[in-house]
């Protein structure tokens, strides 16, 4: 081969190393794995309807609260006697309060609360999940966006190789086949950057999805240390923390609870109550006041109170079946994340390697095609492995940055405080908090102080 091709073969290289470049570009604009887990924690629908599930949970705190509560009424009427000839107006006010029900509604009250609590952890487990997604795509995006920089390199280096393959032909120092071999090869790469460049777009789609705009000069994220050294480590700490073992852990206390609730059925209840009533009727008196207490309890229900114990605890053994299940498959994913995460780092390592070796065989069999040891074909051949090794390279880079996450959602660690973000936090608490008294108004200072957080999440 003349100096010049020579010269253009030995680009390839250097064009091709430099698409690991767009997985990690140097500039003071980049956009960061952080800043797109921020704004994918913001612009997450499926956070915000998990959100509203536990505030409507919430409620029922409110709700069995008030079962401990008197309870007031009124009513008020207006009849018209065809005997007097004239309307007659009737007013009355109730009152009434639960006195004693061997703890019923205090247990109905633990439940609720013991529910708020697995909500509250079943939304920390969905944050997780959109947190996950969003790194995966970042990922997604920075892998693409280096394979079409490859493909872009190597169609660059394929129009020059086959514009001096034929000067080459002109001067009759080459064959009409090997011009072929190279139209060929153009022909290629230029196929594989078009479908490069599809699956970038496609990427990018996804990306606005979950985090509300395009991306823009992606960075590459920081290396993550891991809490702890060993896979059984990671598995007794994600036995702690994990949302999932968490929330059901709640779900079964709830479910404790309902046996006894549903136990305390067969016991009385007493109950007291008041009213005062006020009519203009001539013949009735026109003010009326009453005071009474009563008891009530079953005595024969047909089996339904037996049927409905036995009911609950076939569900309390379902949640304990639920939480036993759910810690194996934590515990699976966790060392599964773990020795993949081990399988990934060695093959980057193996990959990098691989690299190296491509482009030493590459220059070897570019010198001889030089000497006329080589053909054309060979140096081809040995220009796409090298592409192959360095696409190879990316895909491992990246996969091995991703699984480092994996790890950490596997043991429940994959969350906004945890990674330290940048994005105001929504409380769980606050609405709860503004709640659970049973407010007779819509709007509370501490729900003003919820739409406050709301409002600055961009999703009031």
């Amino acid at each position: 081969m003349t100096t010049k091709n020579t010269f253009k073969l030995r680009a390839f290289a250097a064009l091709v190393a430099a698409g690991l470049g767009v997985a990690a570009p140097l500039s003071v604009s980049a956009e960061s794995l952080g800043d797109a887990l921020a704004s994918a924690y913001k612009n997450s629908g499926l956070l915000e309807q998990n959100r509203a599930t536990l505030r409507a949970t919430d409620e029922g705190v409110a709700t069995a609260l008030a079962s401990l509560r008197p309870t007031i009424g009124y009513s008020a009427g207006s009849d018209y006697s065809f005997t007097n000839k004239a309307w007659m107006t009737q007013l009355g006010f109730n009152a009434s309060m639960t006195l004693y029900t061997f703890g019923k509604n205090k247990v109905s009250v633990d439940i609720a609360k013991e529910t708020v609590l697995a909500t509250r952890e079943a939304l920390i487990n969905v944050e997780q999940q959109v947190l996950a997604s969003a790194v995966a795509t970042y990922m997604n995006v920075r892998e693409q966006e280096a394979l079409v920089n490859l493909r872009n390199s190597a169609v660059r280096l394929a129009t020059q190789n086959l514009r001096a393959t034929r000067d080459r032909f002109e001067v009759g120092e080459v064959t009409r086949t090997q011009v072929s071999q190279f139209e060929a090869q153009l022909a290629s790469v230029r196929a594989q950057l078009a479908s490069a460049q599809g699956t970038l777009a496609a990427a990018r789609e996804s990306y606005k999805n979950q985090m509300g705009h395009y991306p823009s000069n992606l960075s590459s994220p920081p290396s993550v240390k891991l809490p702890v050294k060993s896979a059984d480590a990671a598995v007794r700490l994600a036995h702690r923390t994990h949302p999932g073992i968490k929330a059901l852990q709640h779900q079964v206390s709830a479910a404790d609870l309902a046996v006894d609730g549903t136990e305390r059925n067969l016991f009385p209840e007493i109950s007291a109550s008041a009213g005062w009533s006020v009519n203009d009727n001539p013949a009735t008196s026109r003010i009326g006041k009453s005071i009474g207490i009563s008891a009530s309890g079953p005595i024969y229900s047909g089996g339904a109170i037996s049927s409905a114990i036995r009911k609950t605890i076939a569900q309390r053994d379902q949640s304990r079946a639920e939480l036993l299940t759910a810690t194996r498959d934590v515990e699976e994913g966790v060392r599964s994340n773990w020795a993949m995460l081990s399988v990934l780092r060695a093959s980057l390592n193996a990959s990098q390697a691989f690299v190296s070796a491509q482009r030493v065989a590459y220059n070897g069999v570019r010198e001889e095609a030089d000497l006329g040891a080589s053909t054309a074909l060979d140096v081809l051949d040995a220009e796409q492995d090298l592409l192959d090794a360095q696409v190879s390279a990316i895909q491992a880079q990246i996969a091995s940055e991703t699984q480092t996450y994996n790890v950490l959602q596997s043991m429940g660690l994959l969350t906004v405080q945890n990674l330290n973000l940048n994005v105001p936090v929504y409380d769980p608490a606050a609405y709860y908090n503004a709640v659970k008294t049973g407010p007779t108004s819509y709007v509370s200072p501490e729900g003003a102080k919820l739409d406050r957080v709301l409002e600055s999440l961009g999703r009031k």
